[in-house]
């Protein structure tokens, strides 16, 4: 006989129980940052191939926008408010990885005073550079282009884009 609500005790342990054997995603939070100018932060990170958007991994339960936030200031000194969500994209098993949701949120405009001090923070980023939109898109892995291009993209209702990989195209995205 299963647990009920009116055994608290029991009730919860039922809870933990099968919260412990559901599944966990990874989850990715960056940051579209622009400039007065309009030209994107793209970063540099010293631990992966390539460019990228500033944010990073998500730790454990902690909320998407607090970790774009946190990421922000550790590697970049940076405290932003996000303007809301643009892209939320499902990226499939690929390599070692398991599946993951990756976030984009709106970072809004920097200043120019902002942008012209901006450097990295920490020793995972060797740098951070505003480039022009279309030049940022050439910089970016296939994967996180397509997630780039769609927090782009303007929509009427300001909805956000649900984007999903797809598992065949072996597209790789750490």
């Amino acid at each position: 006989m299963k647990p009920s609500p009116a055994d608290p005790e029991a009730w919860n342990a039922y809870l933990a129980e099968g919260n412990a054997t559901q599944a966990r995603k990874r989850v990715s939070a960056d940051v579209l940052l622009r400039d007065e100018e309009g030209r994107v932060l793209l970063v540099k990170p010293t631990y992966k191939p390539g460019w990228d958007l500033p944010g990073g991994m998500a730790e454990a339960n902690e909320a998407p926008d607090d970790a774009a936030r946190r990421e922000l200031r550790e590697e970049l000194g940076l405290d932003v408010t996000l303007h809301g969500l643009l892209v939320v994209d499902w990226v499939p098993p690929h390599g070692p990885w398991d599946d993951h949701l990756a976030f984009i949120f709106d970072g809004g405009t920097l200043g120019r005073e902002e942008a012209a001090f901006l450097r990295p923070h920490d020793d995972e980023l060797a740098e951070a550079r505003l480039v022009a939109p279309d030049q940022a898109a050439g910089m970016l892995r296939r994967r996180l282009r397509k997630r780039f291009l769609a927090a782009l993209a303007p929509r009427a209702d300001s909805a956000s884009c649900f984007l999903r990989g797809d598992a065949a195209a072996g597209e790789e995205d750490e």
